[in-house]
């Protein structure tokens, strides 16, 4: 589905309704330029798996742990990674198996670890300032 959001509490609304609906396990994907919405569009999704805490992007330590929420969100920025192998160094496959919700900005350094059962979020700057163009694919129901 294609979803044009024309703020940031849209975008972050849109990321919500996905919480809303993930599963344990769930695989989310993101792709996107610099600044296209990838962390408003976790902080949504966050917020939509009942997590309060302060999500911001995890550029520098790779993954960030939100455990409060109905499911844990572990929300990935591959954006320094070299490759999927570096993803391994730190605990990778562990992780879908922990229960929780595997959020991955820059998902394109690691293309072939996603398979047909991953969600797939594709973010891009629309004309207007604030407005984005967002593709979901790979869940029912949003």
């Amino acid at each position: 589905m294609r979803y044009i959001t024309k703020s940031v509490a849209e975008t972050e609304a849109l990321g919500a309704r996905l919480g809303a609906l993930a599963a344990p396990g769930m695989v989310i994907a993101y792709s996107g330029d610099l600044g296209a919405g990838k962390t408003a569009f976790t902080r949504g999704l966050a917020r939509g798996l009942g997590i309060e805490e302060r999500v911001t992007s995890p550029t520098f330590t790779i993954v960030d742990e939100h455990l409060d929420g109905r499911l844990p969100l572990f929300h990935f920025d591959l954006y320094r990674l070299g490759s999927a192998d570096d993803l391994f160094d730190i605990g990778w496959e562990d992780y879908p198996a922990r229960g929780g919700v595997c959020a991955v900005e820059w998902s394109e350094r690691a293309e072939e670890l996603w398979d047909d059962g991953t969600v797939r979020v594709e973010l891009r700057r629309g004309v207007e300032d604030n407005q984005r163009e967002i593709t979901i694919t790979g869940v029912d129901g949003l």
